[in-house]
């Protein structure tokens, strides 16, 4: 590009320099022709001028092209060099890198250019982030369910008692309809939609998660205790409320100890849930970052993450009310109280 450019300015300034020596050329001569007299001398003295005028013309020429050289180098350089540096800036952003920032090299049409790859960089690396942030979270929600599921199918198949098969059965379907639901859940976040909430017995998902989980206690040798107030109905999807308390569940079984206490209550116009055990609880360093990404004692660390996500979503938040033992409590709308329900119902 340097070449071409310097090749097509020297054109150009040279065309138009020997287009303006060769009229001066033409005036100069004619004035020689047209001198006064027909002495020799004065025919011979107006050459000798011509021809002077013609040199000084030729020399003043070289001295143009000389500088027009010089001017576009110096033009090429300015040009040539931003042009370098967006074409680097393009091979990083179609390599993968996004963080490409955007160039300043005084030239306008560059520098917009550099802009729009800049601007289209950033959305690459937020996408990107989005993408693993949905896979890692879809795996750890599909995780915990598949897990319970293969639970009950062992439980299954050790049984020759009908009605062992036939309870464990019902559970296993009860399951998979959770399962489902998580699924339906991970879709409508991929597709950016906002989660289908509605009013929500309390009781009965604690039920099912209860026989969901026992298998998983009884290897444990632990236990799980459901209490508090009866008939509480929230405002939330479902599925997004039986995913939230299995974590909490899940993690309660995980790292800590003794029986695991789900006590539901009513807070005014909100349903609290809280879910703690007996053990020795959350670190005082780990505590304030407990909900974060990537923060976690042991394990992926996404699912209390995803937890309050799920919450936040649902119009409801978690907090970790005690740190030592544990207590996790999910705070959500009560269905009899809460305008969104009543909005949703009309």
């Amino acid at each position: 590009m340097n070449r071409l450019f310097v090749r097509s300015t020297m054109i150009v300034v040279g065309a138009a320099l020997g287009a303006s020596l060769l009229s001066s050329m033409v005036v100069i001569l004619l004035a020689a022709g047209r001198a006064p007299g027909d002495r020799l001398t004065d025919r011979l003295g107006a050459g000798s001028f011509g021809l002077l005028a013609a040199g000084a013309l030729v020399a003043s020429a070289l001295v143009g092209f000389v500088l027009s050289v010089v001017v576009a180098r110096l033009q090429a350089l300015r040009l040539v060099a931003p042009l370098s540096a967006l074409a680097d800036q393009a091979e990083r952003l179609g390599a993968g890198d996004s963080s490409v920032a955007p160039l300043a090299t005084g030239v306008p049409e560059i520098d917009r250019v550099s802009g729009v790859l800049a601007a289209n960089s950033q959305d690459m690396a937020k996408s990107l982030a989005a993408e693993r942030d949905f896979a890692a979270d879809a795996s750890h929600q599909l995780r915990t369910p598949l897990a319970a599921l293969l639970l009950r199918l062992e439980e299954i198949e050790s049984t020759d008692d009908p009605e062992v098969v036939r309870s464990e059965a019902g559970i296993a379907i009860d399951q998979v309809a959770r399962l489902t639901g998580v699924v339906d859940d991970l879709m409508s976040r991929a597709k950016r939609r906002p989660p289908e909430a509605g009013v929500v017995s309390v009781d009965s998902v604690l039920a099912a998660l209860q026989r969901e989980w026992q298998p998983a206690f009884a290897q444990s040798r632990r236990s799980m205790r459901v209490h508090g107030e009866r008939d509480l109905q929230v405002f939330i999807a479902r599925s997004a409320l039986s995913q939230i308390i299995s974590t909490l569940i899940e993690n309660s079984l995980k790292h800590g100890r003794g029986t695991v206490s789900v006590l539901a209550r009513r807070s005014g116009p909100t349903v609290v849930v809280e879910v703690g055990d007996d053990g020795a609880g959350v670190q005082p360093g780990l505590a304030r970052h407990i909900f974060e990404r990537e923060v976690s004692s042991s394990g992926t660390g996404l699912g209390l993450a995803l937890a309050r996500d799920l919450a936040e979503q649902n119009y409801g938040r978690l907090e970790l009310l005690e740190a030592a033992p544990a207590v996790f409590a999910l705070f959500l709308s009560d269905a009899e109280s809460s305008s969104l329900a009543k909005t949703n119902l009309r």
